[in-house]
């Protein structure tokens, strides 16, 4: 593969940190992705708890297509770690990266992952609230809430006005959407749009949220995905919204056609 030609506007289908290996220094302006939590791996029932009823199907419950979620922590957490130094060295040095993920509690404690960001330059954590979700043990409270570290490189600055959100963000979670753990559309437009980034990379595409965003706001993408099936549901997906755009596109024209 040859970076730009094969890698912008494209959802490469392989394993993300192979891929982040080919792109050369400094060539992406920002980084938004969520990895999978690793949650199968898990001190408690691994995401199964038996009572059936509405979370017996649950695409999360179901697990990834083409991943098992279950890494021992230690190798995740390094995994997870590389991954995110990776990214780094690939946002110029007034880009950024906004790594979703979520706290969760092992053996009684809160894991905060901690090890995955340690010694990159977090300037700030953003708290993504969420309505709703999953809790299958009785030993603590429903976790509403999931972190974005925001991890920029020193000449980073937000887009005019964009300083002015608080550091909570409120955003339901999608839910018209088969892949296990989908981005709100609501969310990445609103860590894109407060941006001036060009090339948006996605590492962990999934469905393909962030490319579909970011050609919304006329901002070039790279999504990487492992799974071949969310490959070509992200493909189609991003097809359908730009025809749609185009279809828009045309009525607008022809509106303002009829008005002449």
């Amino acid at each position: 593969m040859k970076y730009p030609d094969d890698f912008i506007n494209k959802i490469i289908c392989g394993d993300s940190l192979t891929v982040m290996k080919q792109m050369p220094d400094k060539c992406i302006d920002l980084v938004v992705t969520s990895p999978p939590y690793n949650l199968r791996n898990s001190t408690g029932n691994g995401m199964k708890d038996g009572r059936g009823g509405k979370w017996a199907g649950a695409a999360l419950v179901n697990g990834y297509s083409h991943y098992d979620d279950n890494m021992p922590h230690d190798e995740y957490s390094e995994w997870q770690h590389n991954c995110v130094k990776e990214m780094y060295r690939l946002i110029k040095d007034n880009g950024a990266i906004f790594y979703n993920h979520k706290w969760r509690v092992q053996d009684g404690l809160i894991q905060d992952r901690k090890e995955i960001i340690k010694d990159l330059p977090v300037r700030q954590i953003i708290i993504w609230r969420r309505k709703g979700g999953i809790n299958f043990n009785p030993g603590y409270f429903l976790p509403t809430y999931e972190v974005i570290y925001f991890i920029p490189k020193p000449d980073f600055k937000l887009a005019p006005k964009a300083n002015a959100f608080g550091d909570v963000w409120e955003f339901t979670q999608e839910m018209n959407n088969d892949h296990p753990a989908p981005f709100p559309v609501a969310l990445i437009d609103r860590i894109i749009s407060s941006t001036t980034a060009k090339i948006i990379l996605d590492p962990f595409s999934g469905s393909g949220t962030t490319p579909i965003v970011a050609l919304g706001l006329k901002r070039d993408f790279i999504g990487i995905e492992l799974s071949p099936d969310y490959c070509t549901k992200s493909e189609a997906r991003i097809d359908r919204n730009k025809k749609q755009s185009e279809l828009l596109k045309f009525r607008t024209l022809t509106l303002f056609q009829d008005v002449e």
